[in-house]
Protein backbone atom coordinates (compact mmCIF):
# COMPACT_ATOMS: atom_id res chain seq x y z
CA UNK A 1 0.00 0.00 0.00
CA UNK A 2 2.76 2.38 1.12
CA UNK A 3 4.61 1.67 -2.31
CA UNK A 4 1.10 2.72 -3.94
CA UNK A 5 1.41 6.33 -2.35
CA UNK A 6 4.93 6.60 -3.32
CA UNK A 7 4.31 6.22 -7.18
CA UNK A 8 0.98 8.23 -7.10
CA UNK A 9 3.39 11.30 -5.33
CA UNK A 10 5.98 10.48 -7.58
CA UNK A 11 3.66 10.91 -10.54
CA UNK A 12 1.82 13.90 -8.55
CA UNK A 13 5.25 15.38 -8.34
CA UNK A 14 6.49 14.67 -11.70
CA UNK A 15 2.83 16.09 -13.34
CA UNK A 16 3.67 19.45 -11.07
CA UNK A 17 6.89 19.58 -12.74
CA UNK A 18 5.52 19.09 -16.44
CA UNK A 19 3.29 21.59 -15.37
CA UNK A 20 5.46 24.48 -14.56
CA UNK A 21 7.60 24.01 -17.10
CA UNK A 22 4.43 24.13 -19.76
CA UNK A 23 3.13 27.83 -17.50
CA UNK A 24 6.91 29.09 -17.54
CA UNK A 25 7.06 28.43 -21.37
CA UNK A 26 3.60 30.57 -22.05
CA UNK A 27 4.93 33.07 -19.71
CA UNK A 28 8.15 33.71 -21.04
CA UNK A 29 6.31 33.98 -24.68
CA UNK A 30 4.17 36.58 -23.85
CA UNK A 31 7.24 38.88 -22.16
CA UNK A 32 8.93 38.29 -25.42
CA UNK A 33 5.59 39.64 -27.18
CA UNK A 34 6.31 42.68 -24.92
CA UNK A 35 9.91 42.63 -25.41
CA UNK A 36 9.80 43.09 -29.14
CA UNK A 37 5.91 43.94 -30.14
CA UNK A 38 5.38 46.44 -27.59
CA UNK A 39 7.75 48.81 -28.71
CA UNK A 40 6.87 49.16 -32.41
CA UNK A 41 3.43 50.34 -31.55
CA UNK A 42 2.78 53.09 -33.59
CA UNK A 43 -1.17 53.32 -33.64
CA UNK A 44 -3.58 56.67 -33.57
CA UNK A 45 -6.28 57.29 -31.11
CA UNK A 46 -8.84 59.62 -29.70
CA UNK A 47 -8.76 59.89 -25.60
CA UNK A 48 -11.38 61.72 -23.49
CA UNK A 49 -9.30 63.70 -21.01
CA UNK A 50 -10.58 65.30 -17.91
CA UNK A 51 -8.62 68.07 -16.56
CA UNK A 52 -8.51 68.78 -13.23
CA UNK A 53 -8.39 72.49 -13.98
CA UNK A 54 -9.75 74.99 -15.21
CA UNK A 55 -8.18 77.00 -18.21
CA UNK A 56 -7.76 78.57 -21.46
CA UNK A 57 -4.17 76.72 -22.11
CA UNK A 58 -5.23 74.02 -24.64
CA UNK A 59 -2.32 71.83 -23.45
CA UNK A 60 -3.74 71.90 -19.88
CA UNK A 61 -7.75 71.65 -21.10
CA UNK A 62 -10.11 68.86 -21.23
CA UNK A 63 -11.96 67.44 -24.13
CA UNK A 64 -10.76 64.83 -27.01
CA UNK A 65 -6.89 64.62 -27.62
CA UNK A 66 -5.03 62.63 -29.38
CA UNK A 67 -2.40 60.24 -29.16
CA UNK A 68 -0.01 58.57 -31.55
CA UNK A 69 2.28 56.76 -29.42
CA UNK A 70 0.89 55.46 -25.80
CA UNK A 71 -2.46 54.28 -25.80
CA UNK A 72 -2.25 50.78 -27.17
CA UNK A 73 1.56 49.99 -26.38
CA UNK A 74 -0.33 50.79 -22.79
CA UNK A 75 -3.50 48.87 -23.54
CA UNK A 76 -1.56 45.80 -24.56
CA UNK A 77 0.71 46.02 -21.19
CA UNK A 78 -2.01 45.86 -19.05
CA UNK A 79 -3.71 42.84 -21.30
CA UNK A 80 -0.67 40.58 -21.42
CA UNK A 81 0.05 41.52 -17.69
CA UNK A 82 -3.16 39.99 -16.71
CA UNK A 83 -2.59 36.94 -18.19
CA UNK A 84 1.06 36.54 -17.29
CA UNK A 85 -0.17 37.22 -13.50
CA UNK A 86 -3.45 34.80 -13.87
CA UNK A 87 -0.95 31.80 -15.45
CA UNK A 88 1.63 32.45 -12.72
CA UNK A 89 -0.88 32.49 -9.64
CA UNK A 90 -2.25 29.17 -11.57
CA UNK A 91 1.40 27.55 -11.25
CA UNK A 92 1.69 28.80 -7.75
CA UNK A 93 -1.83 27.44 -6.61
CA UNK A 94 -2.53 24.40 -8.67
CA UNK A 95 1.17 23.29 -9.58
CA UNK A 96 3.16 23.70 -6.46
CA UNK A 97 5.66 26.68 -7.83
CA UNK A 98 7.17 28.29 -5.41
CA UNK A 99 8.06 32.17 -5.28
CA UNK A 100 11.43 32.72 -4.77
CA UNK A 101 12.48 33.96 -1.06
CA UNK A 102 14.51 37.63 -2.07
CA UNK A 103 14.39 41.41 -0.06
CA UNK A 104 13.26 42.07 -3.49
CA UNK A 105 10.13 40.81 -2.81
CA UNK A 106 9.30 43.56 0.23
CA UNK A 107 10.62 46.13 -1.69
CA UNK A 108 8.08 45.76 -4.34
CA UNK A 109 5.42 44.86 -2.07
CA UNK A 110 6.40 48.14 -0.21
CA UNK A 111 6.83 50.19 -3.39
CA UNK A 112 3.20 48.65 -4.91
CA UNK A 113 1.66 49.60 -1.29
CA UNK A 114 3.32 53.21 -1.74
CA UNK A 115 2.02 53.58 -5.39
CA UNK A 116 -1.67 52.34 -4.25
CA UNK A 117 -1.53 55.21 -1.44
CA UNK A 118 -0.50 58.14 -3.34
CA UNK A 119 -3.18 57.47 -5.96
CA UNK A 120 -5.68 57.45 -3.57
CA UNK A 121 -4.11 60.47 -1.83
CA UNK A 122 -3.84 62.36 -4.77
CA UNK A 123 -5.57 65.68 -5.59
CA UNK A 124 -5.81 64.34 -9.41
CA UNK A 125 -6.99 60.86 -9.05
CA UNK A 126 -8.08 60.16 -12.18
CA UNK A 127 -4.79 61.40 -13.87
CA UNK A 128 -2.81 59.95 -11.57
CA UNK A 129 -4.19 56.27 -12.03
CA UNK A 130 -4.05 56.38 -15.86
CA UNK A 131 -1.42 58.96 -16.39
CA UNK A 132 -1.58 61.78 -19.27
CA UNK A 133 -3.20 60.92 -22.12
CA UNK A 134 -0.17 61.06 -24.26
CA UNK A 135 2.49 58.96 -21.77
CA UNK A 136 -0.33 56.62 -20.03
CA UNK A 137 2.54 56.12 -16.94
CA UNK A 138 0.30 55.88 -13.94
CA UNK A 139 -0.56 54.14 -11.10
CA UNK A 140 -1.75 50.87 -13.22
CA UNK A 141 1.20 51.24 -15.79
CA UNK A 142 3.62 51.01 -12.74
CA UNK A 143 1.88 48.31 -11.50
CA UNK A 144 1.72 46.67 -14.35
CA UNK A 145 5.70 47.17 -14.52
CA UNK A 146 6.09 45.74 -10.72
CA UNK A 147 4.06 42.40 -11.60
CA UNK A 148 6.31 41.76 -14.67
CA UNK A 149 9.31 41.98 -13.01
CA UNK A 150 8.04 40.29 -10.06
CA UNK A 151 6.66 37.08 -12.32
CA UNK A 152 9.90 37.41 -14.71
CA UNK A 153 11.89 37.21 -11.43
CA UNK A 154 10.26 33.66 -10.42
CA UNK A 155 10.16 31.67 -13.65
CA UNK A 156 12.24 29.24 -15.15
CA UNK A 157 13.77 30.09 -18.69
CA UNK A 158 15.30 27.94 -21.88
CA UNK A 159 18.84 27.37 -21.57
CA UNK A 160 19.01 30.36 -24.87
CA UNK A 161 17.15 32.91 -23.32
CA UNK A 162 19.34 35.80 -24.01
CA UNK A 163 19.69 34.83 -27.63
CA UNK A 164 15.77 34.77 -27.58
CA UNK A 165 15.78 38.55 -25.67
CA UNK A 166 17.87 40.12 -28.56
CA UNK A 167 16.76 38.97 -31.76
CA UNK A 168 12.82 39.54 -30.07
CA UNK A 169 15.08 43.25 -30.89
CA UNK A 170 16.54 42.85 -33.96
CA UNK A 171 13.48 44.10 -35.80
CA UNK A 172 13.15 47.67 -32.92
CA UNK A 173 16.38 48.74 -34.01
CA UNK A 174 16.03 47.97 -37.49
CA UNK A 175 12.58 49.55 -37.97
CA UNK A 176 13.66 52.37 -35.85
CA UNK A 177 17.14 53.73 -38.04
CA UNK A 178 14.64 53.04 -41.16
CA UNK A 179 12.14 55.60 -39.69
CA UNK A 180 14.93 57.80 -38.16
CA UNK A 181 16.58 58.05 -41.04
CA UNK A 182 13.63 58.60 -43.49
CA UNK A 183 13.28 61.65 -41.28
CA UNK A 184 16.53 62.46 -40.68
CA UNK A 185 16.78 63.05 -44.35
CA UNK A 186 13.80 65.13 -44.94
CA UNK A 187 11.35 62.04 -46.23
CA UNK A 188 8.88 61.70 -43.32
CA UNK A 189 7.02 58.52 -43.16
CA UNK A 190 3.72 60.22 -41.56
CA UNK A 191 3.79 62.12 -45.10
CA UNK A 192 3.74 58.75 -46.97
CA UNK A 193 -0.22 57.87 -47.63
CA UNK A 194 0.40 54.30 -46.90
CA UNK A 195 1.47 54.59 -43.92
CA UNK A 196 -0.84 57.43 -42.76
CA UNK A 197 -3.42 55.19 -43.07
CA UNK A 198 -1.73 52.24 -41.36
CA UNK A 199 -1.55 54.36 -38.49
CA UNK A 200 -5.21 55.93 -38.50
CA UNK A 201 -6.72 52.74 -38.74
CA UNK A 202 -8.64 52.23 -35.39
CA UNK A 203 -9.02 56.46 -35.49
CA UNK A 204 -12.91 57.08 -35.04
CA UNK A 205 -14.38 58.58 -38.45
CA UNK A 206 -13.72 62.25 -39.30
CA UNK A 207 -10.91 61.85 -36.66
CA UNK A 208 -7.63 63.00 -38.35
CA UNK A 209 -3.40 63.80 -37.33
CA UNK A 210 -2.62 66.96 -36.35
CA UNK A 211 -0.86 69.41 -39.00
CA UNK A 212 2.86 69.00 -38.78
CA UNK A 213 2.98 65.71 -37.31
CA UNK A 214 5.44 63.77 -37.78
CA UNK A 215 7.53 60.00 -36.82
CA UNK A 216 10.77 60.16 -35.87
CA UNK A 217 10.44 56.68 -34.63
CA UNK A 218 8.28 54.17 -32.42
CA UNK A 219 8.94 55.66 -29.44
CA UNK A 220 7.04 58.86 -28.49
CA UNK A 221 10.19 61.89 -28.77
CA UNK A 222 13.90 62.37 -29.71
CA UNK A 223 14.43 62.13 -26.04
CA UNK A 224 13.27 58.61 -24.98
CA UNK A 225 14.83 57.55 -28.59
CA UNK A 226 18.32 58.29 -27.89
CA UNK A 227 17.56 57.03 -24.33
CA UNK A 228 16.64 53.74 -25.45
CA UNK A 229 19.01 53.16 -28.21
CA UNK A 230 21.93 54.30 -25.54
CA UNK A 231 20.66 50.98 -23.96
CA UNK A 232 20.36 48.83 -26.92
CA UNK A 233 23.96 50.67 -28.21
CA UNK A 234 25.39 49.01 -24.87
CA UNK A 235 23.47 45.89 -24.61
CA UNK A 236 24.51 44.69 -28.22
CA UNK A 237 27.82 45.90 -27.68
CA UNK A 238 28.68 43.50 -24.67
CA UNK A 239 26.53 40.79 -26.31
CA UNK A 240 29.01 41.10 -29.01
CA UNK A 241 32.18 41.51 -27.16
CA UNK A 242 31.18 38.36 -24.80
CA UNK A 243 29.90 35.86 -27.67
CA UNK A 244 31.80 32.65 -28.16
CA UNK A 245 30.10 32.25 -31.82
CA UNK A 246 32.07 34.86 -33.91
CA UNK A 247 28.65 34.66 -36.70
CA UNK A 248 26.51 36.03 -33.85
CA UNK A 249 28.90 38.05 -32.29
CA UNK A 250 29.11 39.78 -35.88
CA UNK A 251 25.15 39.85 -36.44
CA UNK A 252 25.08 41.98 -32.78
CA UNK A 253 27.61 44.26 -33.60
CA UNK A 254 26.13 45.10 -36.56
CA UNK A 255 22.95 46.02 -34.89
CA UNK A 256 25.04 48.11 -32.60
CA UNK A 257 26.22 49.91 -35.34
CA UNK A 258 22.58 50.99 -36.31
CA UNK A 259 21.46 51.17 -32.85
CA UNK A 260 24.32 53.94 -32.32
CA UNK A 261 22.97 55.99 -35.24
CA UNK A 262 19.47 56.08 -34.11
CA UNK A 263 20.97 57.85 -30.75
CA UNK A 264 22.89 59.92 -32.92
CA UNK A 265 20.16 61.05 -34.95
CA UNK A 266 17.94 61.57 -31.89
CA UNK A 267 19.78 64.87 -31.48
CA UNK A 268 19.51 64.20 -27.16
CA UNK A 269 22.83 64.24 -25.13
CA UNK A 270 21.11 61.82 -22.86
CA UNK A 271 22.17 58.86 -24.76
CA UNK A 272 25.61 59.90 -25.47
CA UNK A 273 26.36 60.50 -21.69
CA UNK A 274 24.83 56.82 -21.28
CA UNK A 275 27.18 55.15 -23.49
CA UNK A 276 29.99 57.25 -22.74
CA UNK A 277 29.22 56.08 -18.52
CA UNK A 278 28.78 52.60 -19.37
CA UNK A 279 31.62 51.95 -21.73
CA UNK A 280 33.54 51.43 -18.74
CA UNK A 281 31.54 48.68 -17.69
CA UNK A 282 31.69 47.37 -20.94
CA UNK A 283 35.63 47.50 -20.76
CA UNK A 284 35.34 45.47 -17.62
CA UNK A 285 33.51 42.93 -19.11
CA UNK A 286 35.57 42.57 -22.32
CA UNK A 287 38.79 42.32 -19.78
CA UNK A 288 36.93 39.18 -18.08
CA UNK A 289 35.96 37.54 -21.32
CA UNK A 290 37.41 34.39 -22.28
CA UNK A 291 38.65 35.62 -25.68
CA UNK A 292 40.12 38.80 -24.72
CA UNK A 293 41.26 39.14 -28.13
CA UNK A 294 38.06 39.00 -30.09
CA UNK A 295 36.10 40.93 -27.38
CA UNK A 296 39.12 44.32 -28.01
CA UNK A 297 38.64 43.47 -31.72
CA UNK A 298 35.04 43.65 -31.68
CA UNK A 299 35.18 47.12 -29.47
CA UNK A 300 38.06 48.28 -32.05
CA UNK A 301 35.20 47.93 -35.23
CA UNK A 302 32.54 49.40 -33.21
CA UNK A 303 34.67 52.40 -32.39
CA UNK A 304 36.11 52.93 -36.05
CA UNK A 305 32.70 52.18 -37.71
CA UNK A 306 30.92 54.80 -35.41
CA UNK A 307 33.56 57.46 -36.51
CA UNK A 308 32.13 57.52 -40.42
CA UNK A 309 28.28 57.11 -39.49
CA UNK A 310 29.05 60.29 -36.76
CA UNK A 311 30.79 62.35 -39.50
CA UNK A 312 27.95 61.53 -42.21
CA UNK A 313 25.21 62.42 -39.95
CA UNK A 314 27.16 65.31 -38.46
CA UNK A 315 27.56 66.90 -41.61
CA UNK A 316 23.73 66.81 -42.46
CA UNK A 317 23.38 68.45 -39.03
CA UNK A 318 25.62 69.64 -36.60
CA UNK A 319 23.31 69.11 -34.05
CA UNK A 320 24.40 65.46 -33.97
CA UNK A 321 27.73 66.82 -32.86
CA UNK A 322 26.26 69.61 -30.73
CA UNK A 323 24.26 67.44 -28.76
CA UNK A 324 27.35 64.50 -28.31
CA UNK A 325 30.81 65.23 -28.49
CA UNK A 326 29.91 68.76 -28.03
CA UNK A 327 28.50 67.86 -24.60
CA UNK A 328 32.56 67.79 -24.04
CA UNK A 329 34.08 69.83 -26.90
CA UNK A 330 31.85 72.90 -27.64
CA UNK A 331 33.86 74.17 -30.54
CA UNK A 332 31.17 72.50 -33.60
CA UNK A 333 33.31 72.02 -36.96
CA UNK A 334 30.12 71.42 -38.52
CA UNK A 335 28.91 74.27 -38.25
CA UNK A 336 29.26 77.12 -40.98
CA UNK A 337 29.97 80.90 -40.02
CA UNK A 338 27.84 83.07 -40.47
CA UNK A 339 27.50 86.89 -39.91
CA UNK A 340 26.23 87.99 -36.88
CA UNK A 341 22.71 90.47 -37.05
CA UNK A 342 22.66 92.67 -34.35
CA UNK A 343 19.86 95.00 -35.39
CA UNK A 344 16.33 93.11 -37.34
CA UNK A 345 16.30 94.21 -40.92
CA UNK A 346 13.07 94.98 -42.89
CA UNK A 347 13.83 95.82 -46.34
CA UNK A 348 16.74 98.54 -46.63
CA UNK A 349 15.52 99.86 -43.29
CA UNK A 350 16.86 98.86 -40.03
CA UNK A 351 15.81 98.77 -36.61
CA UNK A 352 17.02 98.46 -33.37
CA UNK A 353 15.24 96.71 -30.43
CA UNK A 354 13.16 99.15 -27.85
CA UNK A 355 14.99 98.87 -24.62
CA UNK A 356 12.94 101.61 -22.68
CA UNK A 357 9.49 102.09 -22.15
CA UNK A 358 7.70 105.54 -21.17
CA UNK A 359 4.03 106.67 -19.81
CA UNK A 360 2.47 109.57 -18.58
CA UNK A 361 2.16 108.41 -15.18
CA UNK A 362 5.73 107.62 -13.49
CA UNK A 363 6.18 104.20 -12.05
CA UNK A 364 8.57 100.89 -11.86
CA UNK A 365 8.49 98.47 -14.65
CA UNK A 366 9.12 94.67 -12.66
CA UNK A 367 12.53 93.76 -13.11
CA UNK A 368 12.59 90.56 -15.31
CA UNK A 369 15.15 87.82 -14.79
CA UNK A 370 18.10 87.29 -17.29
CA UNK A 371 17.05 84.86 -20.19
CA UNK A 372 19.08 81.77 -19.68
CA UNK A 373 18.61 77.85 -19.35
CA UNK A 374 19.49 76.36 -16.23
CA UNK A 375 21.96 73.00 -16.41
CA UNK A 376 20.32 69.96 -18.20
CA UNK A 377 18.92 71.93 -20.63
CA UNK A 378 16.27 73.70 -18.17
CA UNK A 379 16.11 70.42 -16.12
CA UNK A 380 17.93 71.71 -12.64
CA UNK A 381 14.95 74.10 -13.07
CA UNK A 382 12.01 71.97 -13.00
CA UNK A 383 13.72 69.43 -10.66
CA UNK A 384 14.16 72.68 -8.32
CA UNK A 385 10.12 73.30 -8.90
CA UNK A 386 9.16 69.88 -8.50
CA UNK A 387 11.10 69.81 -4.79
CA UNK A 388 9.06 73.16 -4.01
CA UNK A 389 5.94 71.06 -4.88
CA UNK A 390 7.32 68.30 -2.90
CA UNK A 391 7.42 70.14 0.23
CA UNK A 392 3.73 70.49 0.38
CA UNK A 393 2.78 66.52 0.04
CA UNK A 394 6.08 65.11 1.33
CA UNK A 395 4.87 61.71 2.62
CA UNK A 396 2.63 60.61 -0.34
CA UNK A 397 3.25 63.14 -3.48
CA UNK A 398 1.02 63.69 -6.01
CA UNK A 399 0.38 60.71 -7.84
CA UNK A 400 2.33 59.55 -10.77
CA UNK A 401 2.55 61.37 -14.13
CA UNK A 402 0.59 64.50 -12.91
CA UNK A 403 3.35 66.88 -13.17
CA UNK A 404 2.03 68.60 -16.01
CA UNK A 405 -1.37 69.37 -14.06
CA UNK A 406 0.48 71.20 -10.60
CA UNK A 407 3.81 72.47 -12.04
CA UNK A 408 4.25 76.32 -11.54
CA UNK A 409 3.23 77.42 -15.46
CA UNK A 410 4.22 81.17 -16.85
CA UNK A 411 6.10 81.87 -13.55
CA UNK A 412 8.21 84.80 -13.67
CA UNK A 413 11.54 83.05 -12.73
CA UNK A 414 10.53 80.80 -15.76
CA UNK A 415 12.98 83.24 -18.13
CA UNK A 416 15.61 81.93 -15.89
CA UNK A 417 15.62 78.68 -15.94
CA UNK A 418 14.10 77.66 -19.18
CA UNK A 419 14.99 80.83 -21.54
CA UNK A 420 11.15 81.06 -22.66
CA UNK A 421 8.60 81.94 -19.90
CA UNK A 422 5.71 80.57 -22.18
CA UNK A 423 6.37 76.92 -21.58
CA UNK A 424 4.14 74.48 -20.28
CA UNK A 425 6.56 71.36 -18.91
CA UNK A 426 4.75 68.34 -19.15
CA UNK A 427 7.10 66.17 -17.05
CA UNK A 428 9.96 65.74 -14.70
CA UNK A 429 12.30 64.79 -17.29
CA UNK A 430 13.65 62.86 -15.37
CA UNK A 431 12.47 58.76 -13.69
CA UNK A 432 13.77 59.49 -10.46
CA UNK A 433 12.20 62.85 -10.41
CA UNK A 434 9.11 61.23 -11.29
CA UNK A 435 8.97 59.28 -8.60
CA UNK A 436 10.04 60.86 -6.14
CA UNK A 437 7.10 64.41 -6.79
CA UNK A 438 4.61 60.96 -7.34
CA UNK A 439 5.05 58.68 -4.57
CA UNK A 440 6.74 60.54 -2.10
CA UNK A 441 9.62 60.31 0.21
CA UNK A 442 7.70 56.81 1.30
CA UNK A 443 7.58 55.48 -2.17
CA UNK A 444 11.11 57.06 -3.22
CA UNK A 445 12.80 55.18 -0.15
CA UNK A 446 11.29 51.58 -1.19
CA UNK A 447 11.96 52.09 -5.00
CA UNK A 448 15.39 53.19 -4.73
CA UNK A 449 16.44 50.13 -2.35
CA UNK A 450 14.44 47.83 -5.00
CA UNK A 451 16.46 49.65 -7.77
CA UNK A 452 20.20 48.82 -5.88
CA UNK A 453 19.27 45.63 -4.89
CA UNK A 454 18.38 44.72 -8.35
CA UNK A 455 21.53 46.21 -9.64
CA UNK A 456 24.15 45.32 -7.03
CA UNK A 457 23.10 41.59 -6.51
CA UNK A 458 23.48 40.82 -10.67
CA UNK A 459 26.60 42.58 -10.52
CA UNK A 460 27.91 40.42 -7.36
CA UNK A 461 27.25 37.57 -9.16
CA UNK A 462 28.67 38.91 -12.74
CA UNK A 463 32.08 39.95 -11.03
CA UNK A 464 31.87 36.26 -9.33
CA UNK A 465 31.04 33.72 -11.76
CA UNK A 466 31.68 35.69 -15.05
CA UNK A 467 28.41 34.77 -16.77
CA UNK A 468 28.03 36.23 -20.35
CA UNK A 469 23.97 36.47 -19.58
CA UNK A 470 23.90 38.24 -16.23
CA UNK A 471 26.91 40.57 -17.67
CA UNK A 472 24.64 42.27 -20.94
CA UNK A 473 21.38 42.18 -19.53
CA UNK A 474 22.95 43.80 -16.28
CA UNK A 475 24.78 46.29 -18.40
CA UNK A 476 21.46 46.93 -20.33
CA UNK A 477 19.71 47.49 -16.76
CA UNK A 478 22.41 49.85 -15.62
CA UNK A 479 21.77 51.90 -18.92
CA UNK A 480 18.40 52.30 -18.51
CA UNK A 481 18.86 53.14 -14.51
CA UNK A 482 21.66 55.72 -15.25
CA UNK A 483 19.89 57.56 -18.82
CA UNK A 484 16.85 57.58 -16.24
CA UNK A 485 18.53 60.51 -14.47
CA UNK A 486 17.62 62.54 -17.53
CA UNK A 487 14.71 61.15 -19.04
CA UNK A 488 11.27 60.23 -17.89
CA UNK A 489 9.33 56.70 -18.18
CA UNK A 490 7.13 55.48 -20.75
CA UNK A 491 5.56 52.23 -21.54
CA UNK A 492 6.80 51.22 -24.60
CA UNK A 493 11.28 51.86 -23.12
CA UNK A 494 9.97 50.65 -18.89
CA UNK A 495 7.98 47.90 -19.61
CA UNK A 496 10.97 46.27 -21.64
CA UNK A 497 13.64 47.08 -19.23
CA UNK A 498 11.51 45.77 -16.31
CA UNK A 499 10.99 42.27 -17.27
CA UNK A 500 14.49 42.34 -18.56
CA UNK A 501 15.28 43.09 -15.05
CA UNK A 502 13.31 40.15 -13.79
CA UNK A 503 15.24 37.95 -16.41
CA UNK A 504 18.37 39.30 -15.22
CA UNK A 505 17.54 38.51 -11.73
CA UNK A 506 15.95 35.18 -12.03
CA UNK A 507 19.01 34.30 -13.56
CA UNK A 508 21.29 35.61 -10.91
CA UNK A 509 19.26 33.91 -8.00
CA UNK A 510 18.92 30.43 -9.92
CA UNK A 511 23.00 30.79 -9.90
CA UNK A 512 23.25 31.63 -6.67
CA UNK A 513 21.10 29.24 -5.35
CA UNK A 514 22.77 26.49 -6.83
CA UNK A 515 26.46 27.80 -5.33
CA UNK A 516 24.42 27.84 -1.86
CA UNK A 517 23.01 24.10 -2.63
CA UNK A 518 26.95 22.88 -3.62
CA UNK A 519 28.45 24.51 -0.41
CA UNK A 520 26.04 22.84 1.65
Amino acid sequence: MSKFYEKVAYRDIGEDIQSQKSADKWIFRLLLIIIGLVPLIVMASVIEVQSPLITNVSALTGGSKGDLFTHYKALTILIITILVVVLFVAKILFMNGEIRKTKLNYAIGAFAVTIVLSTIFSPNISIALHGQYNRADGAISWLCYLALFFVAMNIEYPKKVLNYILYALYPFVILNLFIITMNFYGNDLLQKAVVKKLVMLFLPAGSSLSEGSVLVGTLNQWNYMSGMFAIMTVMFLTAAVLEKHIVRAIGHLIITIMSVAVMLMSISTSGFLTVCAMMIVVLFAALRSEKKVQSFIMIAVFLVATVPVFHVLASKDARVWTESVGFIVKSNPYVKEESALVTSVKGNVEFSWIKKAYAAEKFDLPVLPERKTSAGSGRAYIWGKGLELLKERPLFGYGLDTFMYNFPHYNIDTRAGMWYDNIIVDKPHSIYMGLLYGTGIIGFIFVIALLIMSLFIPLKMAVKQNQSTIWILGIAWGAYLLQGFFNDSIPGVSAVMWIIAGILLSMTLKNKEQLDGRDN
